[in-house]
């Protein structure tokens, strides 16, 4: 297909994370072993909160969910950068393209209302204990999580549309591990301007509000912990906010490192490493921070390996 005496481009070439083959035999074990890590770590916590009774409450279906869209996400990226690094050939078709970049959309706007409702679910906790298990309802939460997916969905439909009705023109390499919206657009013939603005609006739109409900929630966290007396009071109930907060503090640092730099500042070495924050190590890292001070999961990992010693 041509526009003008242009070529259209239907495939794309992924450079990846090197193009030295040693390196990319070493990128490959390294990935792969961070990649089993982070997938056996998040299954683990959605197993455990699904056969524990204990876990069955509003905060920990939240993290059962934060859990599952943590294996999700890495899922999108690291099969096809394994993929590049023991391959020779290295094209992606672009519905390829433009489905890897729509899950992976998916999956990071719908954690930005899950880490906003995880938020509103704190505030309830700690300033209305008593009305706790009333207010936040098992439908209640049930709704937050769903509005969390649908939204997602919305704004990554959204996304897709504005991103891929840009024709692409030129070089078929995409100097990146994956298909994201920098290296696209980069390779885009069409004008970006109308692009540009829509994407801003919607992507500043979905972060900016959510960063919003979780300022104004923890702001009243605050105010009701100033409340109380004892500095071992106000550790205790400031330590059930703690996990959330590293969350929201990787995610949302990852993302506004990535996206809110000036486009001269862009470097494709930095965006490669940055990258890996919100694809890989976020999913990492999170069943650690909701499971190593968190007495209740350890407990039930304690029952749940206690239930399979019999059967050996």
């Amino acid at each position: 297909m041509e526009v003008g005496n242009r070529t259209v481009l239907t495939e794309f070439i992924s450079v990846g994370l090197s193009a030295d083959p040693r390196w990319q035999l070493i990128l490959f074990g390294i990935f792969l072993m961070l990649y089993l890590i982070a997938m056996s770590g998040n299954m683990t916590m959605v197993i455990l909160i699904c056969i524990d009774s204990r876990l069955h409450t509003p905060m920990y279906c939240f993290i059962s969910n934060l859990s599952f869209l943590d294996f999700w996400y890495p899922s999108v990226y690291i099969p096809k950068i394994l993929a590049i690094c023991v391959s020779e050939n290295k094209p992606i078709s672009l519905a390829g393209c433009g489905a890897q970049l729509f899950f992976s959309c998916l999956a990071a706007y719908t954690e930005c209302y899950l880490l906003a409702a995880m938020a509103c679910d704190r505030l309830v906790a700690i300033c209305k204990p008593l009305l706790y298990s009333s207010t936040m309802s098992s439908s209640l939460c049930t709704g937050l999580v769903a509005g969390s997916y649908i939204r997602g969905f919305l704004n990554s439909i959204a996304h897709i549309a504005n991103t891929f009705r840009l024709s692409f023109c030129g070089k078929n390499i995409i100097d990146h591990y994956f298909c994201d919206v920098t290296p696209l657009v980069k390779m885009s013939c069409t004008d970006i301007q109308v692009y540009e603005k829509i994407l801003r609006g919607l992507v500043g739109f979905t972060v900016l509000s959510n960063i919003l409900a979780i300022l104004i929630s923890y702001f009243n966290i605050l105010l009701s912990i100033s409340r109380i007396r004892s500095a071992s009071g106000r550790h205790k109930v400031f330590s059930t906010c703690a996990s959330h907060l590293i969350s929201v503090m990787f995610f949302y640092g990852s993302l506004l490192f990535m996206y809110s730099r000036p486009s001269s500042t862009y470097s494709v070495g930095r965006h490669k490493v940055a990258s890996l924050f919100y694809t890989l190590f976020n999913p990492l890292l999170n069943p650690l921070i909701y499971s190593l001070r968190n007495k209740d999961v350890k407990a039930a990992f304690r029952k749940a390996v206690q239930s399979i010693r019999p059967q050996r």
